[in-house]
């Protein structure tokens, strides 16, 4: 399924477009630990992300540019076996969360961005997480996961999110620049600060972080004549102090398999972006140190992303 839709999106660069700027954008992410390792099937095992953003302008001299996100997601979550049915032998539970979400992220003149979203959704059997992973492993002839019939239990999810980010400076040539980067996360399913640094590294001059795809600002900017390619890096320091998706809801404490939370992990994220003729295709590795205190869990993990994006009027 992702492979299909991944080449029709390819197939459409062919087409020829009207010089135009666009004031709309439909992305679709997809995470999936087998982006890094075939051998790799555990813990954040599989993320799907719809996005529908469009765009505002000049509602201020501070802020020229005022961009509106509407999303689907559902992430999934499952030990490193997911065959093995024996709940004490789950080094993670399994837990899905299926959520819809409105997000502002506001640019402002001096490079600075400040994003919030709210999350509403589901944690649990409702988030029909089993059923995806059931689709999935017959789709690529993988063995049945078992352990879903201990997942943690069915709760509300609301989350609310924000994001800082701080520019600081860039090279004279205008192939790097450096911020600072922070998210606070408070609500129902996860709670925790983080604090880092976003990098790009450009393969042509950067555009200004108020019309790039780094952060999906480049609405009213992109047209068929414009494009970007760069590589970012983002290391990251979170502090955790609840994840519903390891401890289970505190809304609902019946759930037979929980941990407790890692309080400090280091995470790092390392992309690539490339924009041109309405498209924005994109890869990310992420990743982590161990989230959770079990003494069989692996100490780090990592997962890929895929991005594909499409700009329309």
């Amino acid at each position: 399924m992702r492979i299909t839709l991944f080449f029709f999106f390819i197939s459409l660069t062919t087409l020829s477009f009207a010089q135009k700027n666009f004031s709309k954008e439909i992305s679709l992410i997809s995470d999936n630990d087998l982006y890094t390792s075939v051998h790799r099937d555990g813990y954040y095992t599989n993320g799907l992300f719809l996005t529908y953003r469009v765009i505002k302008n000049d509602l201020s001299n501070d802020t020229p540019k005022r961009i509106y996100k509407f999303q689907i997601g559902q992430l999934m979550y499952t030990a490193l076996r997911a065959n093995i049915q024996t709940a004490s032998l789950h080094d993670r539970p399994f837990a899905g969360y299926l959520y819809g979400s409105f997000g502002v992220s506001r640019f402002y003149n001096s490079n600075n961005i400040f994003t919030t979203d709210l999350e509403i959704g589901v944690l649990g059997p409702n988030a029909k997480g089993k059923e995806l992973q059931n689709f999935l492993h017959g789709f690529y002839n993988f063995p049945e996961p078992l352990g879903w019939k201990h997942q943690v239990h069915n709760a509300f999810a609301l989350n609310l999110n924000a994001s800082y980010l701080h520019y600081f400076s860039k090279a004279s040539s205008n192939t790097f620049d450096i911020s600072s980067y922070n998210t606070l996360k408070v609500g129902t399913v996860f709670t925790n600060v983080s604090t880092g640094i976003y990098s790009r590294f450009g393969f042509k001059k950067l555009q200004p972080y108020s019309n790039s795809v780094a952060f999906n600002s480049n609405l009213n900017i992109a047209s068929q004549g414009y494009s970007e390619s760069f590589i970012f890096i983002k290391p990251m320091l979170n502090y955790a102090l609840y994840d519903a998706t390891i401890q289970g809801s505190f809304l609902n404490t019946s759930s037979p398999v929980t941990y407790d939370v890692m309080p400090y992990h280091f995470s790092l994220e390392l992309g690539y972006r490339y924009y041109k003729k309405r498209f924005l295709y994109g890869y990310t590795f992420t990743y982590h140190t161990k989230k959770l205190k079990s003494s069989r869990i692996k100490k780090s993990n990592n997962y890929g992303s895929i991005y594909i994006g499409y700009y329309f009027n």
